[in-house]
């Protein structure tokens, strides 16, 4: 049996340079690696961010079209206070985000919200204090 971890999340992207924009200048994430086809940014903890776009991923796969982004795809953000989420939202509007739901009281007893990035791939920045992925 092989250890159970991710290395790398892919996200098929409409356009390339407005991708890196939002993720690398917007919210300022760290690149990894880059070149005129992708862009890989650093996650923490040995997990890339691949930025890659929608086409290419599919004829990568093998795959016929392939849309940009994915309404079934939700990437998250753990922060370590409710305020730190409301910063997350503002950072991701200024880069371009659009809200999907507004910062508020979760069900887990938590703080969260949901953004769409330019591409349409849903995004949640929640406070969870009850959350721990320490191994």
């Amino acid at each position: 049996m092989t250890p159970q971890h991710l290395t790398l999340v892919t996200v098929g992207v409409g356009d390339l340079a407005r991708a890196r924009a939002f993720y690398v200048d917007g919210l300022g994430w760290e690149v990894a690696f880059e070149n005129d086809e992708v862009v890989f940014a650093r996650l923490g903890h040995g997990l890339l961010l691949a930025l890659f776009g929608a086409g290419d991923l599919a004829t990568d796969a093998g795959l016929g079209p392939l849309p940009a982004g994915s309404g079934s795809l939700a990437l998250a953000k753990n922060v370590e206070t409710a305020d730190e989420v409301d910063a997350v939202i503002e950072l991701a509007v200024a880069a371009g985000a659009t809200v999907v739901k507004h910062p508020q009281a979760a069900a887990f007893g938590g703080y969260h919200a949901y953004f769409h990035d330019p591409d349409g791939v849903l995004w949640e920045v929640a406070h969870n204090p009850g959350l721990t992925v320490d191994a």
